[in-house]
Order: C-alpha cells, then sequence, then structure tokens
C-alpha cells in the first residue's frame, strides 16, 4: 500500500493537484480530451507543408508532393509537440498544449519558403531565428511586461474572443457550418451522416455538463467515435470534397497499430541561408509577422486557459508566467530546429480544461499522447474532426461567459474589448483580434483626453501592430 500511495503524493505535490482543487484522474483525463481536440495538426501540418514546394522546386521531406512525404512530416510533428507539451507541464505546470501553429505553418509554407530559391532548410531557418528573437525578449523581461501592460477588460475580452473563435472551428471541422455558398458563412448540410455525428456528439456533451458528468467531453468523443467509425465501416462515405460532400471531414481509418516512425527532417534548418535570397526590408518584416503573430497567440491563449481554469491573479496574470513564456518560446525553436514549423501554445488546451484540467500534468498526458502517436499514427486517425468538434464548441460557451466582466456601459474598455471578440473569429486570427483591440484601446483613450492613462507598451505595441497590418503591402513594394 505504501509502494502506490508514495508516488501519488510525490505527483500530487509536483503538480500542486490537491491544492488548485483537481485529481490525478482529472487532470489525465483533461490531457486525453486536449489531444483529441488538438490531434487534427497531425494530420494538417504535412498537408500544409508537404504539398507545397520551396522556391527551388523542391518538397519538404522528398517526394513530389504526391502523400509520399507525409508520414516523416506528421511524426516529427507528434514528436516536437510531445516534447514541447511535456517541457510545458513539468516546467510551468499550467495545462497548457503545443504543437505546429495553424496559420504560422502557413506562413512558413506560402510565404517563406516558396520565395525564389529559397529553400525549405532556409525557412526553417528563419522560424529557428523568430524564437531565438522571442526568447531573448522573455528573458530581458520584456514579453512579460508588455502581458501586464494589457488593462484587464482586455485581457477578459481575448478570452470571449478565443472562446468564440474556437467554436467557428469546431462548427467548421465538423461541417456544420460551411464557406461553400452565396454567404460567407452558411448553414452545413445536416442531411449528411458526418454532420449527424457531430449533431450527436454536442447533444451528448451538453446533456452530461448540465448534469455535471466528470469526463462528459472525453465520454462524448469517444461515443462519437465509436459512431463515426460504425458509419464508416458500413456506408464507406470517405472525405469530404467537392464531388463527395457527405463524406467525412476526417474520415475515421485504420491501416494497424504500430508503425516506425521517420524523423528525416529532424535539424534540417540553415540559420542563414535565407539572407541570400531575400532584400533585408522582406526578411525583417516576415521575422517580424512571424514573432508578433507568436507572441500575441500564445498571450491569449494563456489568458483563455488561465480564466477558464480559475488560476488568474487579481490583474488577470497566470502563474508563472515567464516560464511559460520561455517554453513557448522555445517551442518556435524546436519547430524551426525540428522542420515542423513553430510550435506554440494551442486553444484547444481549453477543452481539456474545461473538463476539469487545473495543472501540468494534463499537458505531459497530452504530450505522451503524442508521442505513442509517433508509433500509433493509426488509432490517432480513427477520432475524425466531426467526433472531437463537439468539444471545442462547448467550451467556448464557458469561455465566453466571460463577457459578463466587461463593463460594456464604458465605451473606454468596451469598444476595444468588442472589436477585439469580433475580429478573432472573423479574421480567424487570435493575433489580429489582439492588435485590432489594442489599436482601439489607443485611440479610444486618445479621443476621450486620457493620453497619460496609456502604458507607453501599449503605444509601442499598437504602433507594432499598424506595421504588423501593413506588412503585406510593405513587403510588395521592397519585393
Amino acid at each position: 500500500m505504501t509502494s502506490t500511495t508514495a508516488p501519488r503524493g510525490a505527483i500530487d505535490r509536483f503538480f500542486r493537484i490537491s491544492e488548485r482543487g483537481s485529481t490525478i484522474g482529472t487532470e489525465i483525463r483533461g490531457g486525453l480530451v486536449t489531444f483529441f481536440a488538438m490531434s487534427y495538426i497531425v494530420v494538417l501540418n504535412p498537408l500544409i507543408l508537404g504539398t507545397s514546394p520551396d522556391g527551388t522546386g523542391a518538397f519538404l521531406g522528398g517526394g513530389d508532393g504526391d502523400g509520399s512525404n507525409f508520414a516523416t512530416i506528421a511524426s516529427t510533428t507528434a514528436l516536437i509537440a510531445g516534447v514541447m507539451s511535456i517541457l510545458m507541464g513539468v516546467v510551468a505546470n499550467f495545462p497548457l498544449a503545443m504543437a505546429a501553429g495553424l496559420g504560422l505553418n502557413a506562413v512558413v509554407a506560402y510565404s517563406l519558403a516558396g520565395l525564389p530559391g529559397m529553400t525549405w532548410a532556409d525557412a526553417m531557418g528563419l522560424v529557428v531565428i523568430e524564437g531565438i528573437l522571442i526568447l531573448i525578449l522573455v528573458l530581458t523581461g520584456f514579453r512579460e511586461a508588455v502581458f501586464r501592460a494589457v488593462p484587464m477588460p482586455l485581457k477578459t475580452a481575448i478570452g470571449a474572443g478565443i472562446g468564440l473563435f474556437i467554436t467557428l472551428i469546431g462548427l467548421s471541422n465538423a461541417g456544420f457550418v460551411t464557406g461553400e455558398g452565396a454567404t460567407i458563412l452558411a448553414l452545413g448540410n445536416l442531411g449528411t451522416l458526418p454532420v449527424l455525428v457531430f449533431v450527436i456528439g454536442l447533444i451528448l456533451a451538453i446533456v452530461l455538463h448540465a448534469r455535471g458528468v466528470k469526463g462528459g467531453m472525453l465520454i462524448s468523443i469517444l461515443v462519437a467515435t465509436a459512431i463515426a467509425v460504425v458509419i464508416e465501416n458500413t456506408m464507406h462515405l470517405g472525405a469530404r470534397s467537392a464531388d463527395n460532400p457527405g463524406g467525412f471531414n476526417s474520415p475515421p481509418t485504420f491501416s494497424g497499430v504500430i508503425e516506425l516512425p521517420n524523423f528525416s527532417i529532424l535539424g534540417q534548418f540553415n540559420l542563414l541561408g535565407s539572407f541570400e535570397h531575400i532584400t533585408a526590408v522582406t526578411l525583417i518584416l516576415l521575422v517580424f509577422t512571424l514573432m508578433l503573430a507568436d507572441f500575441f497567440d500564445t498571450m491569449g491563449t494563456m489568458v483563455a486557459i488561465g480564466g477558464e481554469a480559475k488560476l488568474l491573479d487579481a490583474q488577470g496574470n497566470p502563474p508563472r508566467t515567464k516560464q511559460i513564456l520561455i517554453v513557448d518560446s522555445l517551442g518556435a525553436v524546436a519547430g524551426g530546429v525540428g522542420s515542423v514549423s513553430s510550435n506554440t501554445a494551442f486553444v484547444e488546451s481549453t477543452a481539456g480544461v474545461g473538463d476539469g484540467a487545473r495543472t501540468g500534468l494534463a499537458s505531459v498526458t497530452t504530450g505522451v499522447a503524442f508521442l505513442l502517436s509517433t508509433f500509433l499514427a493509426p488509432l490517432v486517425a480513427l477520432v475524425p474532426y466531426e467526433a472531437a468538434a463537439p468539444a471545442l464548441v462547448l467550451v467556448g460557451f464557458l469561455m465566453l461567459s466571460q463577457v459578463a466582466d466587461i463593463d460594456w456601459r464604458n465605451v473606454e474598455v468596451a469598444l476595444p474589448a468588442f472589436l477585439t471578440i469580433a475580429i478573432m473569429p472573423f479574421t480567424y486570427s487570435i493575433a489580429d483580434g489582439i492588435g485590432a483591440g489594442f489599436i482601439a484601446y489607443v485611440i479610444v483613450m486618445t479621443a476621450r483626453g486620457k493620453i497619460r492613462q496609456i502604458h507607453w507598451l501599449m503605444w509601442l505595441v499598437s504602433v507594432l501592430f499598424v506595421v504588423y497590418f501593413l506588412a503585406d503591402p510593405v513587403m510588395a513594394l521592397f519585393a
């Protein structure tokens, strides 16, 4: 009996599990919920990085863009995500998992690697440089100082905006909302079986949450996955496409259990190679764009997670802020070294927090699941988007409830908060929403004659965001 309780006690003390009102079982369950909610990155990262040639016509991981390089990119994506998520859990003790950032990987694939003469190694070298610069900003205290300079209502709005953002991700991944109609967004085809899987999963998640059932989100994911597997193996719907609109967004497939991972792209980066192919102005703006998006995506995500987990202090700051930011900065470096693009905090971590996770043990659990997925990729492929999406929608509801803490009668905070919340989902970017809110805050406070009440860092960051929003036309001018 002693031998079994001692390790549990050590784990509890290290992660402060009881102190934060959680249990080891809850943390492990929450970590698994987060993994299932974000495991799609193992599939999507190869689709983005593996299908676009670099400036020399070569494809990352070899091949000719026909998918033969996907397994290498997928296994390395899972490896880096696993290592960084475990590091976040152990060093920062925060329920925040990491992986290759969507959006950031698109910038690397289409804006960096595709430039004339640029190789994939050169592009990944720029990602490493970006990570090193952010790490320097953290170690000098600048990144944390910016975070603490943000007014509390804006921090609250960031969390609420991310709630809408991940709701849109969930609805879109499930095919419940689509952009294929005559309008910008429209209701998907509710007559398809994959959307029915999502609806069943969402109803189950809502019922279990309303009844206070522990592990409700994980249960809904597993039940929806089981239904999807039965449907796919009997109806053979396949992947959704223009020719097959009734298919799954990510069909549940199974082709075996254990596969030996291929990490051949690990370490394939050239730190200074890009300097030979692009102008200094273009280089600076590209690195700046990557850095600013990475910088504020994580800030918004950790506020949202801290708020949902009730871990923020009176000023809206999560515990061990500096450690969180250090690990996140190292994630950008690791992503470049691993040739899988910058790794950053994943907003889907809120799914695990919504299911009760409160400590770094959840992140460690997610990380271990990612490491196992390098060998057990077929098992990960069993969970379709339609089965994981209900957890994101339910967590979006939980996070949006934070808007009650904003004084909507005070235009000085209400208008910037509104723009922050609205622009995140409408631009599909956390950083864009934060930037719009910051700039609006400075404008409104100036218009109200309260310039002296604006923290100088808010001025600085707002100016940087103006440059960020104008980066594309400026780069086109100097191309």
